[in-house]
């Protein structure tokens, strides 16, 4: 498996963890004032998230603009 799919594959798990910890925190907001840790619960997913989302989205861009610097050598 090479990194982008390890990348993908990453992103989806990160993915279910960010709706778990949104959940998670509501279920937390129904009980009273939650501790601030628990924002964290859905924080560091998202982060997470944005870093795999760059990458993702700028692959296909990287990948033409390396073919075009093929062609041209």
């Amino acid at each position: 498996m090479n990194a982008s799919k390890w990348i993908r594959q990453i992103h989806r798990w990160l993915s279910m963890t960010f709706t778990a910890g949104v959940i998670t925190y509501i279920v937390v907001m129904q009980q009273g004032q939650p501790a601030a840790w628990v924002g964290l619960l859905a924080l560091v997913p998202l982060i997470l998230l944005l870093l795999s989302g760059l990458y993702l989205f700028v692959l296909p861009h990287a990948n033409a603009w390396r073919s075009r610097q093929r062609a041209v050598a």
